[in-house]
């Protein structure tokens, strides 16, 4: 599969083939989803935390005796059904993660990239060198692009001059191509992927 490639002035560079193995797949929400949901239960901090009954500020002495009062019997007033007892089986500090096999994230990678192939959300770049490093000037040249949410991916390093000027852009994100996921691509309006990292993409998934 051939697809057309770009300067950051918009000015064509050529074209590249793409790998239909990694490009060409047909998209499975099945596959994205499981994927997705791993990174995110990965990414939760999991320190939620509540008082038990034996946590709580209380004197454990019993607060009445345990007949002849009319009333039910109590010992503790941490006890769960007094108000600022103890939390019955609440959360506690836990991991959320679970266990995918690389095979099966890999494939999730190959699959986020079809997706954006299919909804022509791909845009292919000679690369991201820029002469003038400056926010503004980089925010025009995004703006004659139309890239609205970008995602860029760059080869095994970001050209520090872009990932300097990009910082304060809200709607870029960049990466180097051992951070691409799965969630990121698919959130991303446009995928903009340098000729570098479409070649270290390929081989890190081939």
């Amino acid at each position: 599969m051939k697809a057309d490639a770009i300067k950051l002035d918009g000015k064509a560079a050529g074209s590249v083939e793409l790998n239909d193995a990694i490009f060409g797949l047909e998209a499975r929400a099945d596959i994205l989803h499981r994927v997705v949901r791993w990174q995110r239960n990965n990414a939760q901090a999991g320190t939620h935390s509540t008082l038990g009954r034996s946590e709580v500020s209380y004197s454990t002495k019993k607060i009445y005796r345990q007949k002849g009062t009319g009333g039910a019997r109590h010992g503790s007033r941490g006890a769960p059904i007094f108000r600022s007892g103890g939390i019955y089986k609440g959360p506690t500090p836990r991991s959320h993660g679970h266990d995918l096999t690389k095979k099966f994230r890999k494939l999730g990678l190959k699959h986020a990239l079809s997706a954006k192939v299919a909804a022509g959300e791909l845009v292919i770049v000679d690369t991201i060198d820029i002469k003038d490093a400056k926010t503004s000037a980089l925010a025009k040249m995004v703006g004659s692009l139309g890239w609205k949410r970008a995602l860029i991916i760059d080869g095994a390093e970001v050209n520090a001059d872009f990932l300097r000027a990009s910082r304060n852009i809200e709607t870029l994100n960049v990466l180097p191509t051992m951070g691409a996921n799965v969630y990121d691509i698919l959130k991303s309006d446009t995928l903009v992927i340098t000729k570098a990292g479409l070649e270290a993409l390929e081989a890190r998934l081939s």
